[in-house]
């Protein structure tokens, strides 16, 4: 047992970071790390940012902390505004929260109220993927579609209807249309049989996160669902808690489709690693509706604090001010032909997908037939063991479902540079060419030339 009074962390001891400026950490021995991953996905615009943290100062010095029942406060009401605007007045009213699972867990409560308020309170269940990640909390683990997370807590959690989403690396389909027309059919079938009456809303990521290493959808896909919803009367709800605020090269990565969700969670990039903030957006008449009838049951302290909002008001300023859309469009087209480039190099990377400044890479042990490595080799961990020791910082996780497949996240921060993007891909080389003597031993000639 370690010594340590934190038990968060399994494994080998970490070592203890000192100090973040821009895109690199440092931990206590002076050694320097390319922060490729953004933490958690959080850090879109570094670390260390003087804008941010006098935006942060000022509200501290004036106030840190009011309950949203007492007083209101201009920085929410500030932030507020500016997400609406990012959705283009799509979705015109907004609940903040400090998480991702907290934002989620608040759309399928609006939700499930809205439903409740309109005299349908036979509508119980939610849609979601599988595989899929949603949230830690107990309602947002219930849309989860991730074995390994979900099975301790499946007797406890009101699970979702979990459906196949597209799978553009893996399909057997005639083509990409024929295989979103299937997954589509398939799906209506199980709503169908479940009981469309009985359905709340679907739940999905436009562009997949850890769970899935990006995987992507397409605007056939997103219209289906869409229209599924309308027909069903059901709602659409985007977890954009990952995808949001920029880490797509749109605002939110809705945008890119055109098709407009009736909920949306974000959280992540909205702080931007600076301090914990997310939100709910949502149509106004959903919200209307559940006012009308007694108003939203549920909150959190945190929920719309002054220091966490106004950091977040800073963070799309700066966003806005330095046009970082338009850098994460340059720099992902940057990173895409990198990382092709490692993909025609290496036969155990199957493939590489993403969007923006969200970029994933499965690796497969026989790339014509997409075999995954076999689980108790943990590949996702050790190529990301060894990218760390390259001082390069990479998010690892499993591919199907979490109990198969080995993929990684590319996902640096938003204000990355054309020199930095090109050091990010000589450090991934050098671990990837090392991950290759080891593949190369370990696993036979044919599964890697085959």
């Amino acid at each position: 047992m370690s010594s340590s009074p934190l038990f968060y962390q399994a494994g080998p001891a970490l070592p203890e970071v000192s100090h973040a400026k821009g895109i690199y950490l440092w931990d206590e021995t002076g050694k320097q790390y390319l922060d490729g991953c953004s933490g958690a996905i959080a850090c879109n615009l570094g670390h260390g940012r003087e804008d941010i943290r006098q935006a942060m100062l000022i509200q501290l010095d004036r106030v840190a902390f009011t309950y949203r029942t007492q007083f209101e406060n201009a920085p929410a009401v500030a932030l507020g505004q500016a997400l609406v605007e990012l959705t283009d007045g799509e979705l015109e009213k907004v609940f903040f929260v400090s998480s991702g699972s907290e934002a989620v867990e608040s759309a399928l409560k609006l939700a499930r109220q809205f439903f409740v308020a309109k005299g349908e309170p036979q509508r119980q269940r939610f849609v979601s993927l599988r595989p899929s990640y949603h949230g830690s909390t107990l309602g947002a683990l219930g849309v989860t579609g991730y074995h390994p997370l979900e099975a301790p807590f499946a007797d406890i959690t009101l699970g979702s209807l979990k459906v196949p989403g597209p799978d553009f690396y893996r399909h057997s389909d005639a083509d990409d249309v024929r295989h979103v027309e299937r997954v589509l059919g398939d799906t209506r079938a199980a709503i169908k049989a479940a009981g469309p009456e009985t359905i709340i809303a679907f739940v999905l990521e436009p562009v997949g996160g850890a769970s899935t290493g990006a995987r992507m959808l397409d605007r056939r896909y997103l219209e289906g669902v869409r229209a599924l919803c309308d027909e069903f009367g059901c709602l659409l709800i985007l977890d954009e808690v990952l995808t949001g605020i920029g880490r797509t090269g749109a605002w939110f990565a809705y945008q890119h489709y055109g098709v407009t969700p009736d909920l949306l969670a974000t959280a992540k990039g909205l702080g931007a690693g600076y301090y914990p903030v997310g939100a709910l957006l949502s149509r106004a008449d959903i919200v209307d509706t559940v006012m009308t009838a007694g108003g939203f049951q549920h909150g959190h302290t945190y929920a719309g604090n002054p220091l966490a909002c106004a950091t977040g008001l800073a963070v799309i300023e700066a966003m806005r001010r330095e046009r970082v859309l338009d850098n994460v469009a340059t720099r992902g087209r940057e990173l895409q032909e990198g990382l092709q480039v490692l993909k025609a190099r290496y036969s155990w990377v199957g493939d590489v997908r993403g969007l923006g400044l969200l970029w994933g890479v499965e690796l497969v042990a026989d790339g014509d037939a997409k075999t995954p490595f076999p689980a108790e080799q943990n590949r996702f961990a050790r190529i990301t063991a060894l990218a760390k020791e390259e001082g390069l910082l990479i998010y690892p996780r499993r591919t199907l479902d979490g109990v198969a497949g080995d993929h990684f996240l590319v996902t640096p921060p938003l204000t990355i540079d054309a020199a930095n993007t090109a050091e990010l891909l000589a450090r991934l080389e050098r671990a990837m060419a090392r991950f290759d003597r080891e593949v190369t031993v370990s696993t036979p000639t044919n599964a890697l030339t085959s």
